[in-house]
């Protein structure tokens, strides 16, 4: 009964939000309590039908081995993937380092099962809380981030910022393709309805670029059909924060009030609404398909980029939790 209360508040909590603004960091949160709540409720019911008991039995097993053996081989094959497609970086390496952290933490936890120490148990069980944790914020981001993607307005734009990604010399490479064909698609959706939208590309000019991203992303456009006049340029922007002010105030010196959206690819949608959502910007996010390959590490850095906003509260939230698994086992 207290998990079905407790997961009833969460749920309230969480439509409440998202009524309020889809872009809240705090749905997340919301999303993955509801959703921890309504499985320790089916967990701890006794009087469920056996084949549902046996259902969610399956379902338990099968996903502490998928996150304990198959996730972290997974993450390692991708990891290698990457540096070999897309060259060694840190962003890149997220999902090789990820795994390997997994594959050390499950050996850590097999070899203090059979060791007496307290401090050997004191040390690992607090590595254990800390990586459940951020297990539990990637999952109800992650999931809240596809909802969010899958969800809201689609037509009745008057303005479509295209946000940048780095260019290959003055090349579109197919990331940022993926932005603009998806750009050129809304635009075409409003046209055909009556409309008169404009496209607001943005981006700077990197130490490698030989012309600015909008440059390359304008000629872009106007190469697939959509109209010189209907493009216009930011050129100044180096960060996602940055695309989302300048494009702004592109707009406003234009005279363009009315709704607007950003496009960007799938992976960093929900980021760019947080983003959007801080600097106080009425402007929703509509996301472009990304190779698969890309998605674990896209999405992991999108998972640091957002834990470093606040870490102070998520230290302070380890902090707590693991003093309280210090305070049980001493």
């Amino acid at each position: 009964m207290v998990f079905a209360i407790f997961g009833l508040v969460s749920a309230v909590f969480f439509v409440l939000g998202v009524r309020r603004d889809r872009r809240r960091l705090a749905n997340a949160v919301w999303l993955g309590l509801t959703l921890v709540a309504a499985l320790l409720w089916l967990l701890t019911k006794d009087d469920l039908p056996w084949w549902l008991d046996d259902l969610l039995g399956w379902a338990v097993a099968i996903a502490v081995l998928g996150c304990g053996l198959v996730l972290p081989i997974a993450l390692v094959v991708n990891g290698l993937l990457m540096v070999r497609r897309e060259g060694r970086s840190l962003g890149n390496l997220l999902s090789l380092l990820a795994g390997l952290a997994i594959v050390g933490l499950v050996v850590a936890f097999l070899l203090a099962l059979d060791d007496p120490r307290t401090w050997v148990h004191a040390v690992v069980g607090s590595l254990l809380i800390v990586s459940a944790y951020l297990a539990f914020l990637f999952v109800s981001l992650l999931l809240y981030s596809v909802l969010y993607g899958k969800t809201g307005r689609r037509t009745g734009f008057d303005a479509v910022v295209v946000l940048g990604s780095g260019l290959l010399g003055d090349r579109v490479p197919p990331l940022l393709a993926s932005r603009l064909d998806r750009a050129a698609q809304l635009y075409r959706r409003e046209v055909a309805a009556g409309g008169a939208p404009v496209i607001v590309v943005s981006g700077g000019q990197g130490a490698d670029e030989q012309v600015s991203e909008a440059q390359a992303m304008q000629r872009y456009l106007v190469d697939a059909g959509v109209p010189a006049a209907a493009v216009l340029l930011e050129d100044q922007a180096t960060t996602t924060e940055e695309n989302l002010r300048y494009s702004r105030a592109v707009l406003d010196s234009e005279g363009h009030s009315g709704r607007t959206v950003a496009v960007t690819n799938n992976y960093h949608v929900f980021r760019t609404a947080v983003t959007a959502r801080r600097l106080r910007l009425k402007m929703g996010v509509i996301g472009s398909r990304t190779a698969f390959y890309f998605l674990p590490s896209a999405f992991l850095r999108e998972f640091v980029a957002i834990l470093t906003r606040n870490p102070v509260a998520h230290t302070l939230a380890c902090g707590l939790l693991v003093s309280l698994y210090l305070l049980l086992l001493f």
